[in-house]
């Protein structure tokens, strides 16, 4: 069971742990044993709430493919069980941050002192550029 809060938590059904062999240096170690992890959750067919799911969905990230599972690769350790325990927790913070609310944007427009001011400096700097130029000696 990976609890996300106290409301939400996956079910290990859900979640698809294949072990791969790692990339980068490491030896032969690394030739022979398979510690890497790619953890799969499918987003559609688990159990979120909707609101979760759809703001998964709607995330830009290269982790989210096209078909919704999310797919981690965790790598980082020499040992298997510690990249699991990294791939569970880099899901459970990529739920987090699903979870929270975004705050609606709320348009403003400059007050018209502000507006003003900022004339007066493109006044100001245009001025000072123009005393800037080559003054010609014959006229």
């Amino acid at each position: 069971m990976l609890i996300i809060n106290r409301q939400i938590s996956i079910d290990e059904s859900e979640l698809k742990i294949t072990a791969i062999r790692a990339q980068g240096p490491g030896g032969q170690n690394i030739n022979k044993v398979a510690c890497a992890v790619h953890l799969r959750f499918d987003i559609p067919g688990s159990s979120l709430p909707g609101p979760i799911k759809n703001r998964l969905l709607a995330y830009k990230d290269y982790r989210i493919s096209k078909d919704g599972a999310i797919v981690i690769k965790a790598q980082r350790y020499r040992n298997r069980e510690r990249n699991i325990d990294d791939a569970r927790n880099r899901l459970r913070d990529l739920i987090r941050s699903a979870i929270e609310v975004p705050k609606k944007r709320i348009g403003t427009m400059p007050s018209i002192a502000a507006r003003q001011r900022r004339l007066d400096d493109k006044t100001k700097r245009s001025k000072i550029k123009r005393y800037r130029t080559k003054v010609d000696p014959h006229e």
